[in-house]
């Protein structure tokens, strides 16, 4: 394990578990958001633990990695599925958003590939 794969794959847990905190918070950037989305409120705690499982399971990784293969992959459908989502709301200028949240996430799933 690189020291690259372990600051790539802590910075990918802080991230997903910020944004988890987000969701279950939803302060008011987030229910704008979310809303202009067309994401049902009801998700939103559901989302938010999705999130927060991929960022244990990232950290959890650095130990057992098959599991944190499984969490990256799982946080890049997450955050695949979060593009699309504002893509169909017309919202083209908030795709940069799940981009910047994937991003360590496929490095750290590289990285941990690749060893």
């Amino acid at each position: 394990m690189s020291t690259a794969h372990i600051v790539f794959t802590l910075l990918a847990a802080a991230m997903a578990a910020f944004s988890a905190g987000v969701s279950f918070v939803s302060p008011a950037w987030v229910v704008r958001s979310m809303t202009a989305y067309g994401v049902p409120r009801w998700w939103w705690p559901w989302l938010g633990a999705l999130k927060a499982a991929g960022a244990a399971g990232l950290l959890i990784g650095l130990l057992v990695p098959a599991i944190g293969v499984l969490a990256a992959t799982g946080l890049v459908l997450y955050f695949a599925g979060a593009a699309v989502t504002v893509i169909r709301a017309g919202q083209l200028s908030h795709v940069p958003f799940p981009l910047v949240f994937v991003a360590p996430v496929l490095a750290s799933l590289a990285l941990g590939l690749a060893a």
